[in-house]
C-alpha cells in the first residue's frame, strides 16, 4: 500500500462535471442552496443534494444552517487557492467554456476569487505593491513589508489579525496567467474597495464592476 496524501479522492471530487460547476459558483465566495447549486450544475435537486454530501463529506465545501435553509460555502482558501490555480492550468491548456460576450470581458478585468480581487486589476495591483516595495519574496513565500503595512494603515486597510490564513499568499490568475494578492491582505483590500465605494459586486456574478472614479481612486491609492 503506497503511504502519503490520496490525491486521487481529491481529484474525484472535483473532476465530476457537475460538481465542478457547482465549486466554480461558490468561487464567488457567496453561500448558495442547493437549489442554486442544482441550477448552476444543470441536475436535479436529489441529484445536486448527492453532489453536495461528497463535496461536503470531502472537506471541499461546508454547510450552513439557517432555519429551513442549508447554505453551502467554499471550506477554506486552501481548498479556493486550488480550485483557481486549476482554473488557470484550465486556460493554459486551452480548456475554455464557449460562452463569450460582455460578461467575460467584465470577468477578466476584475472578478472575485474566493474572497479577494482577480483579473486584470487584481494583477495589475500585486504588480504594482511589488514595485513601490510593499511586498516582497520571503523565506516563507510573499511578505507584506513594514513600508507596505504603514502604507495600508495610513489608507484605512483593516487586515484581519485573528484569522489563521495567512497574511499574504500568491494565487494564480486564470486569466491573467499572472498572480494576484490572496491571504488576509488581498480580503482586506476587496473590503476596503466595497466600503469606499470604488467598485462592487454584480448580483448573480463573480464580476466586481469599479466606476469610471473608483478605478482612479483605487489606482492612485496603491501606486507607491
Amino acid at each position: 500500500m503506497k503511504d502519503g496524501p490520496d490525491i486521487a479522492q481529491i481529484a474525484a471530487l472535483i473532476g465530476d462535471p457537475g460538481r465542478a460547476n457547482m465549486l466554480a459558483a461558490l468561487m464567488s465566495g457567496k453561500a448558495l442552496t442547493a437549489g442554486e447549486l442544482a441550477s448552476e450544475a444543470g441536475v436535479r435537486g436529489q441529484t445536486a443534494s448527492g453532489h453536495l454530501q461528497r463535496l461536503e463529506e470531502g472537506g471541499l465545501v461546508k454547510r450552513n444552517k439557517q432555519g429551513r435553509h442549508h447554505y453551502f460555502q467554499i471550506a477554506d482558501a486552501d481548498v479556493a487557492g486550488v480550485l483557481e490555480a486549476l482554473m488557470g492550468l484550465a486556460a493554459k491548456k486551452g480548456q475554455l467554456r464557449t460562452r463569450t460576450g460582455p460578461r467575460d470581458q467584465e470577468l477578466r478585468l476584475a472578478r472575485v476569487c474566493y474572497n479577494h480581487l482577480a483579473g486584470d486589476m487584481g494583477v495589475a495591483l500585486f504588480d504594482r505593491l511589488k514595485a513601490g516595495g510593499a511586498l516582497e519574496i520571503g523565506a516563507d513565500g510573499i511578505v507584506l513589508t513594514e513600508k507596505g503595512r504603514a502604507r495600508l494603515d495610513a489608507l484605512g486597510v483593516e487586515i484581519d489579525t485573528k484569522s489563521r490564513a495567512p497574511e499574504c499568499r500568491e494565487c494564480l490568475d486564470w486569466s491573467e496567467r499572472r498572480s494576484h494578492l490572496a491571504g488576509r491582505t488581498g480580503r482586506a483590500i476587496l473590503d476596503h474597495i466595497y466600503a469606499q465605494g470604488w467598485g462592487s459586486r454584480v448580483e448573480g456574478t463573480r464580476i466586481v464592476r469599479f466606476t469610471g472614479t473608483g478605478a482612479a481612486a483605487f489606482a492612485k491609492a496603491f501606486t507607491f
